[in-house]
């Protein structure tokens, strides 16, 4: 399917590797030009390396490397690419930890990482975005935000928080075909889940392969999801034949999501 991205430009956050590096290489897979960016040099570089052997001469990859939180990494970013037409947010989440351990710093942690740098640089885009008539908003959010765990309290406010906030947005530029929606990932097979194997191994006294096949046994599908999957799904809502999608939480599970709506 030709999803007529060719020649567009992308903005994608926390994407030197994992779910981010997926959108990014599906984005760069259909022709779009992409700002990646990511904390660790060396994995940007070489995340930034790879995307530019899949792209080829026809599109551009530009790298900026430094913490989204961080005022002056968005600054460089929305110099990198000041008009683009797809914006992807991500980064990653809290330490897990319950309600009851979640002091005010953590609270605010968790707001500064997963919900303030995202408004930002939406709102930094969606005027322009709207003023040229397509835009494209997708938010990596987290299963945390229909389905919150005892574990992933400061995670399940934040990410809840960013998906309130842009859903009234929704409502009021789609007239302009920019669309917002969020993508809620659940057990994808990457850094971030085993390092959440990690401590649960830790937390609970069981062995790291224990704690991986719980995380297996608790999806419907009995696997990981492989992150090229939410990557596919990023580029199809960040495509013009998804013009008529907006406003959405789109849960990527391998079919674990119990409730009807």
């Amino acid at each position: 399917m030709n999803l007529k991205l060719a020649g567009l430009w992308a903005i994608v956050g926390g994407s030197s590797q994992g779910l981010g590096y997926a959108c990014a290489a599906a984005l760069v897979d259909e022709g779009v030009n992409v700002v990646i960016n990511g904390r660790r040099l060396d994995v940007l570089k070489n995340a930034a390396d790879e995307l530019a052997r899949r792209a080829g001469d026809h599109v551009r990859v530009i790298a900026v490397a430094g913490d989204l939180a961080k005022s002056d990494t968005r600054e460089r970013i929305i110099n990198a690419c000041s008009a683009p037409d797809i914006l992807v947010t991500n980064s990653g989440g809290p330490a897990p930890g319950p309600f009851q351990q979640a002091d005010r710093d953590k609270w605010m942690a968790g707001m500064e990482a997963n919900f303030l740098p995202h408004v930002d640089l939406i709102n930094r885009v969606v005027d322009g975005m709207c003023e040229r008539r397509y835009g494209r908003i997708i938010n990596i959010t987290s299963a945390m935000v229909t389905t919150p765990r005892p574990t992933m309290a400061a995670s399940s406010a934040a990410r809840a928080a960013l998906t309130a906030a842009v859903k009234g947005l929704s409502l009021d530029v789609a007239k302009y075909n920019v669309t917002i929606n969020n993508l809620l990932p659940e057990r994808f097979d990457t850094e971030r889940q085993r390092f959440m194997a990690e401590v649960a191994s830790t937390r609970d006294g069981i062995s790291f392969e224990e704690a991986r096949a719980r995380q297996v046994e608790s999806i419907a599908a009995r696997r990981l999801g492989d992150p090229a999957e939410l990557g596919a799904t990023c580029a199809f809502l960040a495509s013009p034949l998804a013009g008529f999608i907006s406003g959405q939480n789109l849960h990527l599970d391998g079919g674990s999501y119990p409730a009807l709506v």
